[in-house]
Formats: C-alpha cells, sequence, structure tokens
C-alpha cells in the first residue's frame, strides 16, 4: 500500500480519539449552565489585608525593640501608620532597627515629639500585600471545596480583587457559601480578669486591651440568645498560623462534637510556654473576633492539642475542621453576585444542543453527498471523524462542556466542510481544463492550501484571544471552536486527501465523481 504512513496516523489518532473518549461521562465534564450548580462572585476586602500586616508588624516591632532594650511607651497602628512612643532619647536607634528590619517602612513625617517615630508602608509594598491577598484567598477557597467534595469547581480571579467561583452540582449552596465566606482567622488571647462587665460596659478599658464577645445563636430562631463581652490583651499570644490539623471529636461528657486542633512543633512549643507561664489565668479561643471559650488554663499543656467547643452540629463542626485544615482568608471576602443554576435548565440545555448538533450535521451530510457525490461523501466521513476527534481531545483535557461550548460545536460542523468545499471547488476547476481526476485532485488540493491556511489561522487567532481575555461562557466557547478548527484543518486537509489518493492512485482514466 503506497499510503501506509498516512493510514497508520490517521488510525493512531482516530483509535487514541476513541481511547481518550472511554467512558465518555467520566472524561468530559458538564459546566455550571448545563449541570446546574452555584455561580458566586466574591470581593476581597483587600484593605483589610493591610490593616492586618500593620497589625502582625505592631507586635513584631514591640518584640524587636525588647530584644535591643530599647524602652517604649507603646507602638501602635493608627490609620494607614505605624506609631512608635521611645520612653528616652533612643530615636536613632529605633530608627535604625525598624529600617533595617523592615525596609517597606518608610518614615512618613517628622515629629514635633522628639519621641515619636511614624511609618507608614511603600505604595509598592501596599499593592504587593494586595495583590497577594487575593491570590491566597482563591487558594485557600480552592482547598476548602476541594475538601467540601465539589466535583471540577472553577476558582479564578477576575480583576484585581475579585474572585470567580462555579460549583457545579451543588447541592447545599447556602452551606457553601459559609464555607467559602468565612474567614477563619484563630486566634489566642489572655483573658484580662482584672477588667470587670461594669468596666467594659461603662468603657473603662486599659489602653491595652480589647473587648471582643463570646455569641450564642439559637439554632432554630437565628437570634443571639448570649452576648458575652470578654476584656482581652490586646496581642494575641498564638495565631492559626501554627495548625497543622484539625478534625471532629465527640465529647465523652456533654455527647456534642467539637474541634480538636493540633499544633505544629513550633507551635506545641509556644503553647506549652503560654500555659505554662499563666497557670490560673483564662485563655480565650477566638474565631474571626467571636470568643468560642475562655477557659482557665489548669496546667501546663505541652502535647500542642487544643479544642474549640461551641454547642456545634456535626455539620457545623465538619465545616470548621475544613475551614481551619484549609487555613483562613488573608482578609474578609463580601458577596457580589449569587445565582443558582437548578439543573432542569441544564437537561433543557443538552437537549436542544443536541439536537440541534444532530439537525446541522444531517443537513451538512445530506446536502454535501447530494450536491458532490461521491467526493462528498468522502467529505462527510471526515466530518464525522471530526467529531470523534473533537471530543477526544476535549476528553483528553478533561475540558468542561458548557452551552457556549456546544454553540462552538456546532459552529465547528459548518466550519469543517468548508475546507472541504474550497478544495472540490478548486478540483472542478482542474477539471474544466481537462486535467484527469488525479492530477486535478493534487492541483485542487495545492492550490486551496493557503486560502484554507488564511482563513482558519485568522479564526484561530481571534479564539485565542477570547479565551485569554474572556471570562466563564465565552472561554468554553473559544476552547471548543480551537479544538474545532485544529481537527477540522486534520480531516479536511489530510484526512479526505489520503481518501482520494487511494480511491484514484490506480484508477487514472476513472472519472472524478464530484
Amino acid at each position: 500500500m503506497k499510503y501506509k504512513l498516512r493510514w497508520a496516523i490517521i488510525f493512531i489518532v482516530i483509535v487514541g480519539a476513541l481511547i481518550s473518549l472511554y467512558p465518555l461521562n467520566e472524561k468530559i465534564k458538564l459546566g455550571l449552565d448545563l449541570r446546574g450548580g452555584m455561580y458566586v462572585l466574591l470581593g476581597v476586602e483587600v484593605d483589610k489585608a493591610v490593616d492586618a500586616k500593620l497589625d502582625t508588624l505592631v507586635t513584631q516591632v514591640k518584640k524587636d525593640l525588647r530584644s535591643e532594650k530599647i524602652s517604649y511607651a507603646y507602638v501602635k497602628k493608627d490609620k494607614d501608620k505605624l506609631v512608635v512612643a521611645l520612653k528616652d532619647d533612643s530615636i536613632d536607634n529605633a530608627k535604625k532597627i525598624i529600617e533595617n528590619n523592615y525596609p517597606f517602612l518608610k518614615e512618613s513625617s517628622i515629629s514635633k515629639n522628639e519621641f515619636l517615630l511614624e511609618f507608614k508602608l511603600d505604595p509598592k509594598e501596599v499593592e504587593k500585600i494586595k495583590d497577594y491577598a487575593v491570590e491566597q484567598a482563591a487558594q485557600v477557597i480552592r482547598n476548602r471545596i476541594d475538601q467540601f467534595g465539589v466535583t471540577e469547581p472553577v476558582i479564578q480571579r477576575q480583576g484585581n480583587r475579585n474572585i470567580l467561583v462555579q460549583l457545579p452540582g451543588i447541592t447545599d449552596p447556602e452551606r457553601a457559601i459559609k464555607l467559602i465566606g468565612k474567614t477563619a482567622q484563630l486566634k489566642f488571647y489572655l483573658v484580662d480578669d482584672a477588667v470587670t462587665a461594669s468596666d467594659i460596659s461603662s468603657g473603662n478599658i486599659p489602653f491595652d486591651d480589647i473587648v471582643l464577645y463570646k455569641k450564642v445563636i439559637d439554632k432554630r430562631t437565628g437570634k443571639i440568645v448570649e452576648n458575652t463581652p470578654y476584656a482581652l490583651k490586646r496581642d494575641a499570644v498564638l495565631t492559626g498560623d501554627y495548625l497543622v490539623d484539625a478534625e471532629v471529636r465527640i465529647s465523652s461528657q456533654f455527647n456534642e462534637p467539637y474541634v480538636l486542633i493540633k499544633f505544629d512543633s513550633a507551635g506545641a512549643k509556644l503553647f506549652g510556654e503560654i500555659t505554662k507561664n499563666n497557670v490560673g489565668k483564662r485563655l480565650a479561643i477566638v474565631l474571626d473576633n467571636n470568643v468560642y471559650s475562655a477557659p482557665v488554663i489548669r496546667e501546663a499543656i505541652m502535647g500542642g492539642e487544643a479544642q474549640i467547643t461551641g454547642n456545634f452540629t456535626m455539620e457545623e463542626a465538619k465545616d470548621l475542621a475544613i475551614v481551619l485544615r484549609a487555613g483562613s482568608l488573608p482578609a474578609p471576602v463580601k458577596i457580589l453576585e449569587n445565582r443558582t443554576v437548578g439543573p432542569s435548565l441544564g437537561k433543557d440545555s443538552i437537549e436542544k444542543g443536541i439536537k440541534a448538533s444532530i439537525i446541522g450535521l444531517l443537513l451538512v451530510v445530506v446536502f454535501m453527498a447530494v450536491y458532490y457525490k461521491l467526493s462528498g461523501v468522502i467529505a462527510d466521513i471526515a466530518l464525522i471523524l471530526n467529531l470523534v476527534i473533537i471530543l477526544g481531545v476535549m476528553a483528553l483535557f478533561k475540558a468542561t462542556l458548557t452551552l457556549p461550548g456546544i454553540a462552538g460545536l456546532i459552529l465547528t460542523i459548518g466550519m469543517s466542510v468548508d475546507a472541504n468545499v474550497l478544495i472540490f471547488e478548486r478540483i472542478r476547476e482542474e477539471l474544466r481544463l481537462g486535467r484527469t481526476a488525479l492530477s486535478a485532485i493534487e492541483a485542487g488540493f495545492e492550490k486551496a492550501m493557503s486560502t484554507i491556511l488564511d482563513a482558519n489561522i485568522t479564526t484561530l487567532i481571534a479564539a485565542v484571544v477570547l479565551f485569554q481575555f474572556g471570562t466563564g461562557p465565552v472561554k468554553g466557547f473559544a476552547v471548543t471552536l480551537s479544538i474545532g478548527i485544529l481537527t477540522s484543518m486534520f480531516t479536511a486537509i489530510f484526512v479526505s486527501r489520503t481518501i482520494f489518493l487511494q480511491i484514484y492512485e490506480s484508477k487514472k482514466n476513472v472519472k472524478l465523481s464530484i
């Protein structure tokens, strides 16, 4: 056989496509618009990430000054500034320490008070913090959703400050929203027992204290049934950054679920030191500024484990364990858009899409067979192979089929025979000039090649641009269209030419059916 290599390539491509397609329902996933689910657009409050960075710097600067034996009255955050008030004339030493350790802190002004320093974050550092907050938030949300068990989710940045989340097939949207949006910033504070409830109510709070509340909500009515205030030392003694695991356990005493958290080696050591040095005091466990519990430290806890209790249901405890394991969001997120798509819409869309595809395919097949006779049948064979290869490539890359993707597939059906039409008309011209069948075939393919390449490459460029700058449904359309363009060029130029050459190579005087 003269065209063994050509047939081998075609055979390998077709078999590869069929293998990648099996089983079809596991390889090609349905998108949100077909399967149903949730579409959520989240806005990251990046300014809160900058505030959190300043809070961290306050704690770090205090430690640095103490280690260098520099006395200070206070170190605090004042809006977008970090303010350091010294007790003596060691301003140059303090400034040198801060500038060396934190080069992104720039002295904002020269204070009239010779013992006062004011710093602001460098604008480039501010943008860096904001950008990182969005990236980290997307990653944390992705980790949470993976543990939640949603298959084929879409989590991606949209613009500078937003995150797009699509959850196909979700059955409990309210729970998913709570899971996604929970900041989950875990902190441990020492309780200031010297401050009474009357002091808190009258606002008589020491400078280095903050007031947070223990809120208990009635699950039946949704109303707050307990709102107990706690005066806590301003600086957290431990944060959830040291957390390595969180799991749900059942209390043997009350038969209620609680969350057991475990720290890494550094966190376990720090937790042990905190509990050892503060026996008899209360340690508040705070999640997202809500006090869950404030037990008295009876003894040093060296095992690196702690319990979070809060009258949880099993579902609430599981979700809390998920968000703690996945990590806290660097900044709160707010829901900008929230849509739920029912699966009935998806089913209807699939049925209509399949119906439109079949009708379009049949019309094209019949037209080509009637108008171009045997040549049209060859083009129809190439068209069917084209559809198989498109689906095979989509399955290979685990592409998600969306409603616009079906539109791209239907468009590809129409476009895939366009190259054959150009070739066939060229062949007809060559036959009218008196060429033999084989000579006309060769000339027709050669002369139509440049036109076919120009048309398909320009369309492919447009598809790539749509994919690069489009979002959601537009990307689905662009993916299907791009794959369709590449596969249609293969089937129209390579497959159909091989069939023609095989048929007419040994029949030089046979009339070409076109």
